[in-house]
């Protein structure tokens, strides 16, 4: 069938979203001389706009708004999230053909639907929405590509924050203490402290603390246990500002959360800290990246808070963060 306009429905969440733009290019390639949209949550929408494959981005404004502005606008909509709500939405909007996941009860309300492959669990986020792809008769490349081109300007702000020009500068390196999900998903403080020193002292390199404005509390308390004086950037970066800040760095040291994602995308080495949630799924994409876990009875528990003892954290030691960031560092 000929598609002349397609509307993506977007992931929710920024580390979706990062997987989800191996998909995103494979529907270019399958609709070349298409009009792509997507429709994503205002929160996230920056991410998509630094796609090129892209032709346009709608920020949702509710269920019933996001109907009428979207009726009568597209052929096609191919749907990423899970939601019975995601299929309601397209079908009231009056969109012919609705593709996705015959997840939530809603395959009723697709025209291609796909099921959701065995092979698939216990696999990055990127091959389950290319599964879909392929199950609804499309085309899926060899290898996904989910990296993120940082736009100048973005990256100009970005060094405009870390007050950094560039030219012989000490290295930056980021500290990522918080997480949205949870806090099982959060290494120790005192131990982001404590490995920011040793790589500030070790390979002269800079801190920079990064987080949302509720982090803030946290990052400076991190700051206040270092000898050496970091900048806390925690509130005070947009979605734009950290992509840029991120391009900048060397190295990011973060827990299982959306910055990791972002880093990984714009092509900076990533050492990530896994407890609760599966690894398997959700470890950064791409190479040049480590994790650090401790393989404990009870992970991935995927549990927001730790009902015991936080042991799949509380195991991983600041020694051995330390040691495998410098490794990083040095290549």
């Amino acid at each position: 069938m000929q598609v002349r306009r397609l509307l993506i429905r977007a992931p929710n969440w920024v580390g979706d979203v990062v997987l989800s733009l191996g998909a995103v290019r494979d529907l270019r390639r399958n609709f070349p001389g298409s009009r792509i949209e997507l429709l994503v949550r205002r929160q996230v929408a920056d991410v998509y706009r630094a796609v090129g494959e892209i032709d346009g981005v709608r920020t949702s404004t509710g269920f019933r708004a996001d109907v009428a502005a979207l009726r009568g606008q597209f052929d096609a909509a191919v749907l990423l999230p899970n939601s019975f709500g995601s299929a309601l939405q397209v079908l009231l909007a009056a969109i012919p053909e609705r593709w996705g996941y015959a997840t939530d009860g809603r395959g009723a309300l697709l025209t291609r639907r796909a099921r959701v492959p065995g092979g698939v669990r216990g696999w990055s986020e990127v091959y389950y929405y290319r599964a879909m792809l392929a199950g609804i008769g499309l085309t899926v490349s060899a290898s996904p590509d989910c990296a993120l081109p940082c736009p100048p300007d973005w990256r100009a702000r970005g060094a405009a924050l870390l007050e950094t020009d560039g030219s012989g500068d000490a290295p930056w390196i980021g500290l990522n203490p918080g997480a949205f999900f949870g806090s099982a998903k959060r290494w120790i403080p005192e131990r982001y402290a404590a490995v920011g020193d040793r790589l500030a002292r070790q390979a002269g390199a800079r801190v920079a603390i990064l987080g949302s404005a509720a982090d803030r509390p946290l990052g400076e308390a991190i700051a206040a246990g270092m000898q050496t004086a970091p900048r806390v950037l925690c509130g005070e970066t947009s979605l734009a500002d950290l992509v840029g800040v991120l391009a900048q760095l060397r190295l990011l040291v973060t827990n299982d959360s959306g910055p990791m994602y972002l880093a990984a995308a714009v092509g900076t080495p990533v050492l990530a800290l896994f407890g609760p949630t599966d690894w398997r799924e959700t470890a950064p994409f791409g190479s040049g990246h480590r994790l650090v876990r401790e393989s404990v009875h009870c992970s991935p528990c995927k549990l927001r808070a730790c009902p015991i003892d936080h042991r799949c954290m509380r195991r991983i030691t600041i020694d051995r963060v330390a040691d495998e960031a410098l490794e990083l560092l040095n290549g």
